[in-house]
């Protein structure tokens, strides 16, 4: 049973803007810090942000000013809105859930690809 999908990823031009959204079920959302990470060809994956059940957020400074995460309650979804993109933001971005109780609950989306290319 797939817990966590990911969709919103494409192909953008730099500057260009995108919104990716995460919908988790009600269990692991309601308990969980969410964040996005990403991963680009050849690199580690990284965390870019993320969001706690509170709503207190934290940025990558790669994307501190140009990415907003957000948290909708009512329908179990994280978004990243991403504007001012540039080609380095190119990778596979993937949704996280981290249970704030149980440390060892984590849970990863499949990925879905962003490319900001003209």
């Amino acid at each position: 049973q797939v817990q966590v999908v990911e969709s919103g990823g494409g192909l953008v031009q730099p500057g260009g803007s995108l919104r990716l959204s995460c919908t988790a079920s009600a269990t692991i959302f309601s308990f969980s810090t969410m964040g996005w990470y990403r991963q680009a060809p050849g690199k580690e994956r990284e965390l870019v942000a993320a969001v706690t059940r509170r709503g207190s957020t934290n940025y990558s400074d790669s994307v501190s000013g140009r990415f907003t995460i957000s948290r909708d309650s009512a329908k179990n979804t994280v978004y990243l809105e991403m504007n001012s993109l540039k080609p380095e933001d190119t990778a596979v971005y993937y949704c996280n859930a981290k249970h704030d109780l149980i440390r060892t609950l984590v849970y990863w989306g499949q990925g879905t690809q962003v490319t900001v290319s003209s």
